[in-house]
């Protein structure tokens, strides 16, 4: 019975708030429609409707939904996110085992795995050669940071590559996955041009074209590439299976030129 009378006093103080809100309103706009000046109108309605919304989402705080006034329809545009529904079957088995093995949600994945395919076409590079620089270098972090700046999926050197970020208005899209992986795959592509293969690319990429060593992180990126590779050629692979270092590729004949690039400039290419 306690329980009854309380829920109908809260209805009739809600009734008796709308109602008040109501009166409110009606006696505003037979003034202001009586003076006949549309300005004015307008003005009134205007505070009359910021009153309103004010006083509903008082109520909503008041009632625990945080949500209210904070809804964003179109915020939906800036997940990286896909219907896993729109894969091709590799590009599907891929962003799967990846979602598996470095515990991420598949949506995302699936976007970043369609636009390496996309990418990677354009740049004439193997997809799985860039899903496996972000799954080394950040494990599909997007807010990742190194110690010497290095930032996003593919950790790109944002102040060294600043001007790369210019046509992603600015150097904050660092932090915008799909912007990162564009930008790092052209940091990527003139690399390997730089150096002349793909191995010694790899080390200019991580910046130690300048190095006895790279601590091994060539045979890394080309070891989980392989394995990418072969889920992507429809072979099963446990999620848990083991990063193989290939044997280092001999080094090229056209060596990079370096003599004209000061060391520190090259051990800031990415």
């Amino acid at each position: 019975m306690g329980i009854f009378l309380r829920d109908v006093g809260h209805g009739l103080l809600e009734i008796s708030h709308n109602t008040l809100a109501l009166v409110g309103l009606a006696v505003v706009a037979v003034l202001v429609f009586g003076a006949g000046r549309a300005e004015l109108r307008e003005q009134v309605e205007a505070q009359a409707l910021q009153w309103l919304q004010g006083r509903q989402d008082e109520r909503a705080l008041q009632a625990g939904d945080v949500l209210s006034g904070l809804g964003e329809q179109t915020a939906v545009t800036r997940a990286t996110a896909v219907d896993p529904r729109e894969l091709t079957r590799e590009q599907t088995a891929v962003a799967q085992w990846i979602a598996r093995r470095y515990r991420v949600a598949p949506e995302p994945i699936g976007r970043l795995v369609q636009e390496a395919w996309t990418v990677g076409s354009r740049a004439k590079l193997d997809p799985t050669l860039i899903l496996a620089i972000m799954a080394i270098e950040s494990s599909f972090n997007p807010f990742a940071q190194s110690t010497v700046g290095a930032q996003g999926l593919m950790q790109v050197m944002t102040r060294v590559h600043d001007d790369k970020y210019e046509a992603f208005g600015g150097v904050h899209a660092a932090f915008d996955p799909v912007s990162n992986l564009r930008v790092g795959v052209q940091v990527l592509k003139d690399c390997i041009a730089r150096a002349g293969g793909l191995y010694e690319g790899l080390r200019f990429y991580v910046g130690a074209a300048n190095l006895d060593s790279d601590s091994g992180y060539a045979g890394r990126v080309m070891g989980e590439q392989a394995n990418l590779r072969a889920v992507a050629d429809g072979r099963r692979l446990p999620v848990n299976a083991p990063i193989v270092a290939p044997p280092p590729a001999p080094t090229p004949a056209a060596q990079p030129d370096s003599q004209n690039t000061p060391p520190a400039q090259l051990a800031l290419l990415r």
